[in-house]
């Protein structure tokens, strides 16, 4: 294919900061929920325990309360982007798949995007549903947005949805990016450049 068709760059822009969103809170996810609950409340955090960077905080909170709290920051804002992109999507169609690719691949491929779509609306909404049904409300790096609900039996079906939604998505993700390297360094077609932020 000599002529890659490729999206608008603010469909690229949005589609590189939602998918390292989305890889960052899936293994933020994995990492906080090995944390211990409870334990001592810190007035800062060594993030990550990398010694990089060390954060102080407004209020003392223990370490996994404090990444919880930025889970659901960071996932409240990949929800408003993500809210943006589908905005964006509607408004502008997507460049048409390359002839290059048989019937099945562009099946495939179409059948993959819905998915991802409906798992990346699913995810962070269940995320949001559990923090309202909680005690604690929804709060936006450390700025109270909503009330919680404290209803248990509500948060803890989200819980599982929203867990359930993470193992999903990050399959279908892991499938995504396997078929566009399979595109990239197999079959040589260039499809990777639709999505580039280079020219």
């Amino acid at each position: 294919m000599n002529h890659t068709v490729r999206y608008t760059k603010v469909a690229v822009i949005l589609h590189w900061l939602i998918a390292l969103g989305i890889l960052f809170l899936l293994a933020l996810g994995w990492y906080m929920n090995e944390l211990p609950k409870g334990g001592d409340k810190l007035a800062s955090v060594d993030l990550f325990d990398l010694g990089l960077y060390t954060l102080q905080l407004t209020e003392a909170v223990s370490l996994r309360t404090f990444y919880f709290n930025l889970h659901k920051s960071i996932g409240l804002t990949i929800l408003f982007l993500i809210a943006v992109r589908l905005y964006w999507r509607l408004l502008h169609k997507a460049p048409e798949l390359s002839d290059s690719l048989k019937r099945w691949e562009k099946v495939l491929a179409h059948g993959t995007h819905h998915l991802l779509y409906l798992m990346m609306l699913v995810m962070p909404v269940t995320g949001l549903l559990t923090t309202l049904y909680s005690k604690y409300g929804l709060h936006w790096f450390s700025i109270p947005v909503l009330p919680g609900l404290d209803n248990p039996g509500l948060r803890d079906f989200f819980v599982v949805a929203h867990e359930f939604s993470a193992i999903v998505l990050a399959t279908l993700v892991g499938l995504h990016i396997a078929a566009a390297l399979k595109h990239q360094f197999m079959d040589r077609d260039n499809i990777m450049k639709r999505m580039s932020l280079f020219d």
